[in-house]
């Protein structure tokens, strides 16, 4: 029985490699793809809408992010706020009442539709559907002001979801999400993805968790 015990644990071992390191790129290159086919038509839309709005910006607003290994990477987004709004008042951290998220920002973030720009992040092999939610290279601490532990947490590829936006999402302080999405990294299996798929769909539509706090 102990054979058997061990021999299923192997395989658990094996399968959940496995996952990480082929499937998990693999289908979320697929879903990526075939999303942005699907939802061209919203990306249009959208792209419109921005310009409209708010003509002397661009469309698509581009971030240094920490990615998988602590490598820096531009991650995407649909513009939500004026132009130069990082260096206004306010800071990296923005609310409902934030002045500097135009009128259709103000849309694209309630729905998280701000964010489907990422699907080509993934297409490029710096994100993934489910991960950590990468941090900026400035806040909340620089690469190297994190700890052993903490960096672990980059040993996976950044998300446009995961464990912890789940979990709290931006209610929490990021000692919390960075905890959570530890434990995220040393338990990842598809079963587990799938389950974060179907809450997060559950979150975006309910709009919960989705302000920030400014506790570290």
């Amino acid at each position: 029985s102990i054979l058997i015990i061990l021999l299923v644990r192997g395989q658990l071992v094996n399968t959940h490699k496995l996952y990480c390191r082929y499937v998990k790129g693999i289908l979320d290159r697929i879903f990526a793809f075939l999303l942005i086919i699907l939802l061209s038509w919203l990306y249009i839309i959208v792209a419109i809408a921005v310009k409209i709005d708010d003509p002397s910006g661009p469309i698509i607003f581009s971030q240094d992010r920490i990615g998988k290994n602590g490598k820096v990477y531009k991650m995407f987004k649909f513009r939500s706020m004026c132009v130069g709004a990082e260096k206004m008042a306010g800071g990296v951290y923005s609310d409902r009442n934030d002045e500097r998220v135009t009128r259709v920002g103000k849309l694209l973030r309630r729905t998280s539709i701000d964010e489907l720009p990422q699907f080509f992040n993934i297409i490029k092999g710096d994100m993934s559907f489910i991960g950590y939610r990468s941090p900026l290279t400035y806040h909340p601490w620089r690469w190297e002001e994190y700890t052993e532990t903490q960096k672990k947490m980059f040993d996976i590829k950044p998300g446009i979801t995961g464990w912890a936006q789940i979990n709290g999402r931006r209610s929490i302080d990021w000692q919390r999400r960075i905890e959570l999405n530890l434990w995220y990294r040393d338990n990842v299996s598809f079963m587990l993805d799938m389950r974060i798929v179907f809450l997060t769909i559950g979150k975006v539509l309910s709009n919960s968790d989705n302000e920030n706090i400014k506790k570290i």
